[in-house]
């Protein structure tokens, strides 16, 4: 019951979320307009993406910015590794990065000795509860009050209590850190400049006290010129949280006098997708959560149920990308409502992808047919045993249905006869058997 009233809390949470987004956007007439406008930059750049990613990494090189590449997450980590190594660093604070939760950064970092502190607040909930984040906006939107009192080790769950203590706590993590990590909202190709994007203030905070600033980005954050960013900042904190912008928009260009600014551009798999119509327009996602907030299983269940580090909508298609095997069969914890289709900033076609996921992992891989699958075949096969099976199914104790369909449904009642039943019986048994059956028999002549 417990787990069926934190479901139901959530649900009504993300509902609030996704209800501000309504709100916001109708404030602006244009928003269709700007929606499409950013779908078609981002159409534009995934198709010339070589051309963006070399102009983008020549100006920032002239900027002062040093670029490195990495293939993988492996390779990704191995860069940021020396790069702390180099610099001595040993503590690092951390803002809000998926791409850092997809390549495993923090495991791998501590796993040598570094000491990272994740400084955005609902991170840091759930780095300290030893959990993943189940939203990509709202890392611990899954958590209540209470239970991050108890992750504090503190007994007054009041909010703002809490939310002081979390910043007093911090403070200090971020005046002796040796380097800061952050991640990426968008990369101006024409500029060779970078954009976070924070509600809390933690990635300026912590760039502006570390000598060196490690920035990592996946290589789909790129956008040709500045005019374009203004677009998807319109877009981004509308989508996510309701809000008109983000607290803090901050644009990095070049390193301040005696620190050094390096950026980590990442593929870890997105190439694979340029070239497939029905899949690479996945790179056009912002990481908004926006399908999230309006998916009805990602409500119901939570990010936690999904088997890739990014969960919801958007998730599903990303996770299968990497690996159909390992992911793919997220595909099918959907309903295909269209939902996240219609709130997504940049129009990615989400379900059409999960759809087309669906197939390729029936293709890929081949799972054995369990045992109440062949016995629903062998039956379906057989007249004589369909008929006997729908009258024992109304027969067996109502216990059975209960436990796998009543925990979240309400179970019809079974009718005392089949319509079979009913169309058999003699005229005269029931003046309703006898009104249906002249009704039928008319049309049936007619």
């Amino acid at each position: 019951m417990k787990l069926f009233d934190d479901h139901i809390w959530l649900n009504e949470a993300l509902g609030f979320v996704a209800n501000k987004r309504i709100t916001s956007s109708r404030r602006i007439p244009e928003w269709e307009v700007l929606r499409t406008k950013a779908s078609n930059i981002k159409a534009h750049t995934i198709t010339h993406l070589d051309t963006y990613l070399e102009i983008f990494e020549k100006n920032a090189l002239k900027n002062g910015i040093k670029v490195h590449w990495a293939v993988d997450a492996k390779e990704h980590n191995l860069i940021v590794e020396k790069i702390l190594h180099k610099h001595r660093a040993k503590k690092i604070v951390k803002s809000k990065s998926m791409l850092t939760e997809e390549c495993g950064l923090n495991a791998s970092l501590e796993s040598k000795g570094y000491e990272v502190i994740d400084t955005d607040l609902g991170e840091r909930i759930v780095q300290l509860a030893k959990q993943r984040p189940s939203h990509i906006v709202l890392p611990a939107i899954h958590l209540k009050k209470e239970q991050v009192a108890t992750i504090f080790q503190q007994t007054n769950s009041d909010p703002e209590y809490l939310t002081q203590y979390a910043r007093e706590s911090l403070r200090k993590e971020f005046e002796s850190a040796d380097a800061a990590i952050t991640g990426v909202n968008f990369a101006i190709a024409n500029e060779g400049a970078f954009v976070v994007c924070t509600n809390e203030g933690n990635a300026d905070l912590g760039t502006s006290l570390a000598k060196v600033h490690i920035a990592v980005m996946g290589i789909e954050k790129i956008i040709p010129s500045l005019e374009d960013l203004g677009v998807f900042l319109r877009l981004l904190a509308r989508s996510a949280t309701g809000q008109d912008i983000t607290t803090y928009s901050s644009i990095f260009k070049k390193p301040q006098k005696g620190k050094e600014i390096h950026l980590v551009i990442v593929d870890n798999g997105r190439s694979n997708l340029l070239g497939k119509e029905s899949f690479e327009n996945a790179l056009k996602c912002i990481r908004c959560g926006a399908c999230m907030n309006i998916c009805p299983v990602f409500r119901r269940t939570g990010g936690h149920a999904y088997s890739y580090v990014i969960p919801g909508p958007i998730g599903i298609n990303l996770g299968a990308s990497r690996d159909i095997q390992t992911h793919g069969k997220m595909a099918f914890a959907s309903t295909l409502c269209g939902a996240c289709d219609n709130v997504c900033p940049t129009k990615i076609n989400l379900h059409n992808q999960i759809l087309s996921y669906r197939s390729k992992y029936k293709e890929v891989v081949k799972e054995p047919k369990d045992f109440g699958y062949k016995v629903a075949f062998w039956i379906l096969k057989r007249a004589w045993a369909y008929k006997i099976a729908l009258k024992v199914g109304r027969f067996l104790p109502y216990s059975l249905y209960k436990r796998v369909w009543n925990k979240k449904r309400t179970m019809p009642k079974l009718a005392k006869k089949s319509f079979r039943e009913i169309m058999n019986c003699s005229p005269t048994q029931s003046d309703d058997t006898f009104s249906f059956r002249s009704i039928y028999n008319m049309r049936k002549v007619s």
